[in-house]
């Protein structure tokens, strides 16, 4: 079965991303596929580069970046979403006249047609956050 996940809480503020992270990791565990995680709203906080969590804290960023290294998984942050929040890439930075990408590795930004091509390649979409 393949999977699109959707996640939009806060990383800091809900468990949204720790709930989807658990979810991605069984479904990977049974054997199905994820298409890909496709990140909104404030769920797109996950992929700033500039968060420095507690050390006694999960590092809810890094461990999705490990977890789609190693799957092979893209992770997608929405581009609207992003800009509201000072998340760039390097293009973004340029188009925007700021001094540095703010995007942590192993993140794109991209549109919601990379939601919307998940969702119709898909055979389920789960979402976290609302």
């Amino acid at each position: 079965m393949k999977f699109a996940i959707v996640v939009q809480g806060n990383p800091y503020a809900s468990q949204s991303c720790h709930s989807a992270l658990s979810f991605a990791q069984a479904v990977v565990d049974g054997g199905h596929e994820i298409l890909r995680v496709f990140f909104y709203h404030d769920g797109v906080l996950v992929a700033n580069h500039l968060t420095a969590p507690p050390q006694d804290e999960l590092d809810i960023g890094a461990a999705w970046q490990a977890f789609a290294e190693e799957h092979d998984i893209e992770l997608v942050a929405c581009i609207a979403s992003c800009l509201r929040r000072g998340i760039l890439d390097e293009t973004e930075a340029a188009r925007y006249e700021k001094t540095s990408a703010t995007i942590a590795p192993g993140f794109v930004i991209s549109g919601l047609g990379q939601l919307v091509d998940a969702t119709i390649n898909a055979d389920r979409v789960v979402t976290f956050g609302a």
